[in-house]
């Protein structure tokens, strides 16, 4: 009787273990097609076409509040404090 609390306990527990997710694409990986805009590096932000840009894409200012959540195929472009683009990155 007890080995069948017991076996039940541990059956409930694996239950509630989070299910594995996928990994993460490496840093730096290109999985939004950053590359056909590097050519944005240094320039203005504010003069970016955003009509051109690939949905759901982020200009990140320093002082900017973004969401944390991952999402592989969004591009980020991040500005420096004058406002000119500093990098891209897939998040």
């Amino acid at each position: 009787m007890m080995i069948r609390h017991i076996v039940a306990a541990a059956l409930l527990l694996a239950a509630c273990a989070p299910a594995p997710s996928a990994p993460a694409p490496a840093q730096g990986e290109d999985t939004c097609g950053m590359a056909a805009y590097r050519h944005l590096i240094g320039e203005d932000a504010a003069g970016i076409d955003r009509a051109r840009l690939p949905p759901r894409t982020r200009v990140i200012t320093p002082d900017m509040m973004v969401t944390q959540d991952f999402s592989p195929n969004r591009l980020n472009i991040i500005t420096d404090t004058n406002g000119r683009v500093s990098s891209l990155r897939c998040f």
